[in-house]
């Protein structure tokens, strides 16, 4: 039996920055409601997605723009690192195997439509 920790996410594209040979793009999920009187209130959670595959990183890089709706899915792992006063840090990388971006498929749809 195989067994994975995944995740997924669906959300409007912060930023991107290269760090080393990969790229990390920061994705707003957005988890707001209707407050008692009617009104919106926006609640987003920013998680860092980390993208390793090189031909996924110049495509993102060509095609990705902050505002986009993207949708990447892969895998969750636990990190750990020695602190400079020798205490363990944690922390988690969400590595993503796929990486789609939402707002440029509907542009594309669109155009073939017209």
């Amino acid at each position: 039996m195989r067994t994975f920790a995944e995740f997924q996410i669906m959300g409007r594209v912060g930023k991107t920055k290269e760090v080393g040979s990969t790229l990390r793009v920061s994705i707003a999920a957005e988890y707001g409601r209707k407050d008692n009187q009617g009104e919106f209130q926006s609640n987003p959670f920013w998680n860092e997605v980390t993208i390793f595959n090189e031909n996924v990183i110049k495509w993102a890089k060509e095609n990705v723009q902050p505002g986009d709706i993207v949708h990447a899915r892969g895998t969750i792992r636990q990190t750990q690192w020695e602190k400079s006063d020798g205490g363990t840090e944690y922390g988690i990388t969400m590595a993503a195997e796929d990486f789609d971006n939402i707002t440029l498929s509907v542009k594309r749809s669109m155009e073939r439509a017209a």
